[in-house]
């Protein structure tokens, strides 16, 4: 900016001894005064800008929020700009002495400035220093030469007096008196935006809304039995002022959204108190960095709740934060089966099912279920799994209006191999008929526009048995509700249920898995394979003792039977299920792969009982004839890829997911279209 721009905006006196002094002001009911800081030595840190804040006098180290960092990058705030601090708050640096400030929300009042702003004495100072000039380089020798400095000091700036502010203590004695108890914390505590937290941060009070709300569940570990839910939390959207040179913009930004973990007695003491939908005061938090492999929010931080954390209902509040998703196309979900990771998926409801009930295998309990079809513009169809409640109140819902062609919305839910590929939904999984959403209206869009097309082929055919010429049926493009939609699960090349998934799309060698010892190190990858079994060692332990109930391990009585741990009960049979390792080969090379009992039976041609019966009653020949039989026959593979810790070395695990015969009709078709790829290039 010119000169006559910069000396017309300057920073604020005294301003960093306010904010020490006033570390944390409650801008509910405080008027925070004008606090206007130059940025100094501006830098990135991580996701966040640190920087300098100077009041010409006085400094501190200061952090702007994540979302200035797009302010930053379009150039609207420089090094040595001013901006307005709006709201703030400072907090203690562990084992130091010095406060940082975190700005929660500014304005940019000059993108940048000439110089540094300092104070009248540090003018002063400088101005009794002579000034060092050195020569231009094209002359001989370096003479350095010493001149006075005549140059008047700028003109002092006017600046505004010191506003009259009372305190928060003075504002809450006069408000608080019959205030209810969410409505105390409010005026008491200053609410912090979720996007401003950090693990660092000292007490702090947020005002959210129950998103989601997952079940109570109990688990079981090394430390003993216990119980866990989770919640997910918005807070209110915003409007950020960013100011240029001659242009004010507000840019709107959605609420932030955080996942909160209770355990045990936490996890008792708040499942009643959150209701869905409901806005909350919640303090005495703890925050961490987010387990990527179980959060279902973005957000680099979850928050943990003790029973000492704090949770008041906030009656009365209207803020209704947009549920945030982000939808997988039906014909994209193929690379989530099998993984922990959660989606969200957007549809036009084809077909519902009575409720059923399902006997749970964990602890017997019978649980209702639905499955409803869905379809969209990828056009193709998946099942999805409604459980417990969603299946009677929700599922019951779209079963009336199933001839309207409903929309839905649902997140959260999990992606599986249960008929080459289904979702199901999950204690947090939530389900939205007729969003008022984009992606909704453009679903509902495609799906309508082939209605006429639907009517006029189904009127075509009527009058093609009286003998007239249609000459349009071949003008118009099957779409929506005309178009033959398919399960997304056929295309996962199996003709069985649960048979191989996506074999045609990510196909690889063994030496690009074996090769690369860092796969599966944060997290599974999932591959496909068509290789030869090799070698079925004969003397492994091929099998385990299992539940008739519930397919978990039993071990044997001390009198006699069979104890099952997780159904608690002594059985006097049991049955035997395979657990066993295979090396496989292909051309580029060969691995040893796991397996389990489903996949196992399949290669072998029997159970576990009959192989372990063969061997018996039928010698070792022909029980290695039987393991001979299943070698160097060619398979197609879905298999996972992690990383195991053995003494110490960690060591790639390749289990198999899934396995199907080859194809060839199916396998040839791919080949040739391998082929078309390399010829193109």
């Amino acid at each position: 900016m010119d000169s006559d721009a910069a000396m017309s905006v300057t920073v604020t006196p005294g301003a960093v001894a306010h904010i020490m002094e006033n570390p944390s002001p409650n801008t509910d009911t405080e008027a925070v005064p004008e606090i206007v800081v130059q940025v100094v030595d501006l830098k990135p840190v991580g996701a966040r800008l640190s920087f300098t804040a100077s009041d010409g006098k006085d400094k501190i180290k200061a952090i702007l929020p994540s979302q200035y960092v797009q302010v930053v990058r379009a150039g609207n705030l420089q090094n040595l700009g001013l901006v307005r601090i709006l709201d703030y708050t400072c907090n203690n640096v562990a084992d130091r002495p010095d406060k940082v400030l975190i700005i929660i929300k500014c304005e940019v009042v000059c993108k940048s400035m000439d110089s540094e702003i300092k104070s009248e004495a540090d003018k002063q100072e400088e101005e009794k220093k002579p000034a060092i000039v050195l020569t231009p380089k094209e002359e001989e020798e370096s003479v350095v030469v010493f001149k006075p400095t005549n140059a008047l000091p700028p003109a002092p700036v006017a600046l505004k007096p010191k506003q009259e502010v009372k305190s928060a203590s003075q504002i809450v004695n006069e408000q608080r008196g019959n205030a209810a108890p969410a409505a105390r914390l409010a005026m008491t505590r200053r609410v912090h935006p979720l996007i401003a937290l950090n693990p660092y941060q000292g007490n702090w009070v947020i005002k959210v809304r129950v998103t989601s709300k997952g079940n109570l569940r109990t688990y079981r570990n090394a430390r003993g039995e216990g119980c866990v839910f989770d919640v997910e939390l918005t807070d209110e959207d915003d409007v950020i002022a960013v100011y240029g040179e001659q242009l004010r913009v507000l840019v709107y930004r959605l609420g932030t959204q955080i996942q909160a973990t209770m355990f045990n007695e936490a996890a008792k003491k708040f499942y009643p108190m959150f209701e869905l939908g409901k806005v909350y005061y919640i303090s005495k938090g703890s925050l961490r960095i987010a387990n990527k492999q179980f959060k279902t929010v973005h957000n680099d931080y979850e928050m943990t709740l003790n029973e000492n954390a704090v949770v008041e209902e906030a009656e009365g509040e209207t803020f209704i934060p947009q549920i945030q998703y982000n939808f997988i196309k039906i014909d994209q979900l193929g690379p989530y089966v099998g993984g922990r990771e959660l989606v969200d998926v957007v549809g036009v409801v084809q077909s519902v099912s009575p409720t059923l009930s399902v006997r749970r295998k964990i602890d017997n309990e019978t649980i209702p279920k639905r499955d409803i079809v869905v379809a969209d513009d990828s056009s193709k169809t998946v099942t999805i799994s409604l459980w417990n409640d969603l299946a009677t109140t929700t599922g019951q819902e779209l079963l009336d209006m199933v001839d309207s062609a409903p929309i839905v919305a649902i997140k959260c839910l999990k992606v599986s191999d249960f008929q080459g590929l289904s979702l199901s939904t999950v204690g947090k999984s939530t389900v939205v008929v007729n969003p008022d959403l984009p992606e909704a209206e453009k679903l509902r869009a495609w799906y309508c526009s082939s209605l006429k097309h639907f009517y006029f082929l189904v009127l075509s055919v009527i009058l093609s048995t009286l003998f007239l010429d249609i000459i349009l049926l071949n003008r118009y493009d099957s779409e929506g509700k005309g178009t033959s939609m398919a399960s997304v699960g056929s295309d996962m090349g199996g003709s069985r249920a649960g048979g191989a998934r996506l074999m045609y799309t990510d196909r690889v060698f063994l030496s690009q898995i074996t090769s690369d010892p860092t796969l599966g190190q944060d997290k599974p990858v999932f591959f496909s394979l068509y290789s030869f079994i090799s070698l079925i060692k004969p003397d492994q332990t091929m099998w385990y003792r299992a539940c008739k109930t519930c397919n978990k391990k039993v071990t044997e009585s001390v009198g006699s039977g069979y104890w099952c741990e997780g159904c608690q009960k002594n059985d006097a049979e049991c049955s035997l299920r395979y657990i066993m390792v295979i090396k496989v080969s292909d051309p580029t090379a060969e691995a040893w792969l796991s397996l389990f009992n489903d996949q196992a039976e399949r290669i072998v041609g029997c159970s576990a009982d009959e192989l372990d019966r063969i061997r018996k009653e039928e010698g070792d020949d022909t029980y290695l004839l039987k393991l001979k039989e299943a070698t160097w026959v060619p398979h197609l593979f879905r298999v996972s890829v992690t990383q195991n810790e053995y003494m110490n070395e960690k060591r790639q695990r390749i289990t198999v997911r899934s396995e199907a015969p080859v194809d060839y009709a199916a396998e040839a078709k791919y080949l040739l279209e391998e082929i078309a790829k390399i010829t193109a290039c």
